[in-house]
């Protein structure tokens, strides 16, 4: 997509954070915008803070772990604005633990807002896009945690490794529709993805409760110290109009991306230099 100018998007995760701020950005760019988001009234203040500077603007409540809701919000930005172009899958939760300590409970809450929640809004929106024939974009929220793993956060790891390998697939399946597939992985951002683990299922504590803590505080330093997350909303406008395939927010982070793929040709090399399995 070379131009977002006169383009509808629909932003999941959008009361907040990332999908707040490209909701800014597509409508500085002069797209229309319909906002998606749980929270009622964190959607309500996100429309009327963008609203004072575009009346292009609309919203709608959708839980992205439940499909009706994901049709039935594509449903309303049809009815709203005629068409859609863009898809940004960007609402998402974080959640880590020790192997063997993890609720099962928590597992599969994440990985219904996580992967599921990406997985609809690409099977619900693409029959969408392709209707109208003027092609579109998928972004789809990752992290650089589906590239490089920390310790202490399975859940989210294998959620986020989940969303960059269907976003490559993605990639080659939608061209020939002209619709394009970006996956953003970030670094640290300047969001609330560190509180949204006390949504889990097992939690009882909220954020509010653990501000005292002094692991939560140490996170809250890191996540505080990250990227303004409207720049970061600017750069993936720019990267969705070059049909960018990552999106990546983080220069010093590459040395982890570097380091993974090493050690992946140090593997490769073994079973070549072995040569047990010949041309297989």
């Amino acid at each position: 997509m070379s131009d977002i100018q006169g383009r509808v998007a629909f932003v999941t995760g959008g009361a907040s954070g990332l999908g707040l701020a490209m909701a800014r950005s597509f409508l500085k760019r002069g797209a229309r915008v319909m906002l998606a988001d749980r929270d009622e009234e964190g959607l309500n203040r996100a429309v009327a803070e963008l609203s004072k500077d575009s009346n292009e603007i609309a919203s709608v409540v959708c839980d992205v772990a439940d499909v009706e809701q994901v049709k039935a919000a594509a449903q309303a930005t049809i009815d709203h604005f005629g068409k859609v172009h863009i898809v940004a899958n960007n609402a998402g939760v974080g959640k880590g633990g020790q192997p063997g300590e993890i609720p099962i409970e928590d597992w599969k809450w994440i990985v219904d807002i996580n992967l599921l929640g990406v997985v609809y809004g690409v099977e619900v929106f693409t029959p969408l896009i392709q209707s109208h024939g003027e092609g579109g974009h998928f972004i789809n929220t990752a992290s650089m945690a589906g590239h490089v793993a920390p310790g202490g956060m399975g859940p989210y790891n294998a959620t986020k490794y989940a969303v960059v390998g269907y976003s490559e697939g993605l990639k080659a399946e939608l061209m020939p529709h002209k619709i394009g597939v970006s996956v953003l992985c970030p670094g640290w951002v300047n969001t609330n993805i560190h509180t949204t683990g006390f949504g889990a299922p097992s939690s009882d504590v909220t954020a509010e409760q653990a501000k005292d803590d002094p692991q939560f505080q140490m996170m809250n330093e890191v996540i505080r110290g990250g990227l303004d997350p409207n720049a970061v909303a600017d750069w993936v406008s720019e990267c969705v109009e070059a049909d960018r395939l990552y999106i990546f927010t983080h220069k010093t982070m590459k040395i982890g991306i570097d380091m993974k793929y090493a050690q992946i040709q140090a593997d490769y090399d073994a079973i070549i230099e072995d040569g047990r399995f010949g041309e297989a």
